[in-house]
């Protein structure tokens, strides 16, 4: 990373003539059981990736539909399932939509003409189709990108937004207003006649035969329930997972799929999953959506306020067979599992570790109906935590039980924890956790991003500064530097005694990153650098 390097790109997209370069494929396994291929550009290609984001994003944010939430600022999962929380009530049938290879599938053509509506820059457009074309590397074979943009780059999931769009507009004036009609459900006739006669009965004097009445009332719904002049459709997307629920026939839902696939057949060039998506009750059966199972509560017996509160709303729940499946990642034969690649950590980091997994299950899922089942995961986390401290100290599971069981006071009451402290002189302790949360229900929130601050006390920042000085940090060279980085300062302890002088710096700087020249870097990364702080410094001699 280099202040002239920022500086030839610059001068190369003038002169158009910057040339992608062919994406690295790797591949990552699926849930399925398949494989999801990713492409990773270089840093180069990175960095102006990053540019056309901030440009397009700027540009398209503000129009995009309020109904997507993958990949967009202050949206996520938690957004989209809030939506069909508070939108979902009184829905019959789930239309479960997953667009098959989304990413791989995008068409170039489609996609440019689409960005061509708006944008009127043909350098522009020009640099978007050759990074689309630009091809992949597997296995040093180059192979070309015929179709879709490679998952792993900066710009892909805004350039997928930019192509769906044109479904949630489709869905938006097209689809929704022909499914939407009626204000509200005539009401059910053989409810009124039972009410007539109970309001006769009580002003009779016959409180029994009033109160069998009050009890059939309450297990029959006061509106219609097949009315044909009442209808409602709602649509929420995230990524290439839709999902849509109807109120009305199953033959209208029928159809109202059949549409949305001829409209991404023929004008997106998409194809849906036959697999994937489907059709369901929502009384009946469960719809999966983000990793939720999505179903309609039905209770004649739960009021509020005089009224049956929780009949036909939606309920978020987490799935038995997701749940199961994270409960195995901790056992072996049904035993607890011992994480041997763990055992050369402190206990500190294993807690820690554990820890941080249990409150990202917790995060996810703690706005399930269900989210006490977690408990269960949590006792596998937990045997499996206790058996491989166990095993890295040669000794019984109660032992290390009696040594890092704890306590601490929650707004639910104290709550049994296991913690290892860190003591630091002049400073408070470190502590790692595991437990010490309640596993309750909680109201679905609203994701809160950070703001990126622009004010006018904005300042560049300490490495930015280091870098634009062009001197090296090691030698004192003046001229252009590089970037050396590290994971993380501990790693700085693995050098020994005698450390190199570029460990020296770091440690006395407690900083990440280095800037030094050319020969220094190349000293540092073939380990040729081994002198210490006193001696003079020479990068030729350095060895």
């Amino acid at each position: 990373m280099t202040a002239a390097k920022i500086q030839t790109i610059c001068d190369q997209m003038r002169r158009e003539a910057y040339r992608w370069k062919p994406v690295r494929r790797t591949y990552i396994p699926k849930k399925s059981g398949g494989k999801r291929p990713l492409g990773m550009p270089t840093w180069s290609d990175k960095l102006v990736q990053e540019v056309l984001r901030l440009i397009l994003e700027a540009y398209y944010e503000p129009q995009f539909s309020n109904r997507s939430h993958g990949f967009r600022p202050d949206r996520g999962c938690h957004t989209a399932l809030k939506e069909v929380v508070h939108s979902g009530t009184g829905t019959k049938w789930f239309i479960e939509g997953d667009i098959k290879g989304c990413f791989d599938n995008i068409d170039h053509e489609v996609l440019l003409k689409i960005l061509a509506e708006n944008i009127h820059d043909n350098r522009f457009l020009r640099l978007v189709r050759h990074m689309l074309e630009a091809g992949y590397l597997e296995n040093w074979v180059y192979g070309q990108t015929l179709s879709g943009t490679p998952q792993g780059g900066i710009v892909s999931p805004l350039l997928s937004n930019i192509y769906l769009d044109k479904l949630d507009q489709f869905v938006e004036h097209h689809v929704l207003p022909a499914h939407n009609r009626g204000t509200r459900r005539r009401y059910n006739l053989a409810y009124v006649r039972i009410q007539q006669n109970m309001l006769r009965a009580r002003k009779a004097g016959n409180r029994p035969a009033a109160r069998r009445m009050v009890k059939d009332l309450r297990r029959m719904p006061s509106k219609d329930p097949r009315d044909p002049g009442f209808r409602r459709l709602w649509y929420v997307r995230y990524a290439d997972d839709f999902l849509l629920g109807f109120i009305g026939p199953k033959e209208e839902a029928e159809n109202i799929k059949r549409q949305l696939g001829e409209y991404l057949r023929d004008h997106l060039k998409l194809t849906l999953s036959a697999d994937k998506t489907l059709i369901t009750h929502a009384a009946s059966d469960s719809a999966r959506f983000l990793g939720y199972a999505i179903t309609s509560q039905h209770g004649d017996d739960q009021y509020t306020a005089g009224r049956r509160s929780i009949n036909g709303r939606l309920a978020l729940r987490v799935p038995k067979t997701i749940l199961d499946a994270y409960c195995r990642e901790y056992q072996v034969d049904g035993k607890p599992k011992r994480r041997t690649i763990l055992i050369n950590e402190s206990d500190f980091d294993i807690v820690s570790q554990y820890g941080a997994a249990l409150r990202g299950y917790y995060g996810y899922y703690r706005y399930a109906i269900n989210a006490s089942w977690l408990g269960r995961l949590r006792y596998r986390m937990l045997t499996s935590m206790l058996h491989t401290l166990a095993l890295k100290h040669k000794t019984t599971v109660n032992s290390i039980v009696r040594r890092y069981r704890s306590q601490v006071d929650t707004t639910a009451g104290p709550r049994r924890c296991f913690e290892v402290c860190v003591p630091r002189e002049g400073k408070p302790p470190l502590i790692a956790r595991f437990g010490g949360f309640p596993l309750e229900r909680q109201p679905v929130g609203v994701i809160q991003d950070a703001k990126p601050f622009h004010g006018i006390y904005n300042l560049r920042n300490e490495r930015v500064k280091r870098l634009l000085h062009e001197e090296c940090e090691l030698c004192g060279a003046k001229g252009p530097v590089e970037g050396h980085h590290i994971r993380k300062l501990a790693d700085l302890k693995k050098h020994g005694r005698t450390p190199p002088l570029w460990v020296q710096v770091m440690a006395a700087r407690r900083r990440k990153t280095l800037f030094v020249c050319r020969s220094c870097h190349v000293a540092i990364t073939y380990g040729r650098m081994y002198i210490v702080k006193d001696a003079e410094h020479d990068p030729g001699r350095a060895g």
